[in-house]
């Protein structure tokens, strides 16, 4: 696959918001917005539109219908590495999305690999018959 130069996306462009992170942590966890979720909007990026287009096509649960990339972070206990996490994950999607596909051409067998496979396939077919009941 063909790849292009790492896409760059300004800070205004994401919405980084702090939240509360799920599920056990004691008495931290209801006081501290430790988890981030980061909201991008893919249609009003500066991104090139052909990522754009490939970006909207992925089949991603975390993209909403109206186009906005939702990532929630809370693996860390620290809203920075939460924060570095989500940043990182949304470019990790990105350079996927920014990857051209390269067209395969479709090539023929050679006429040496066919004999190969039919030599082959009538050994094995030898070897299985060999196999039946002795008639005595």
């Amino acid at each position: 696959m063909a790849t292009i130069s790492p896409l760059i996306i300004t800070d205004d462009e994401v919405e980084l918001t702090a939240i509360r992170a799920q599920g056990a942590g004691g008495q931290n966890v209801n006081k501290v917005s430790s988890a981030v979720h980061l909201r991008f909007d893919i249609r009003a990026s500066s991104l090139p539109d052909d990522v754009k287009e490939r970006l909207l096509a992925l089949r991603d649960q975390r993209i909403s219908k109206e186009g906005v990339v939702i990532i929630k972070a809370q693996a860390h206990r620290s809203q920075e590495k939460n924060k570095a996490d989500a940043m990182q994950r949304l470019q990790e999607m990105l350079m996927l999305a920014a990857q051209i596909a390269v067209v395969r051409k479709p090539t023929r067998p050679t006429r040496g690999s066919q004999r190969r496979r039919l030599q082959s396939k009538k050994q094995r077919g030898e070897t299985k018959s060999m196999r039946g009941k002795v008639s005595a």
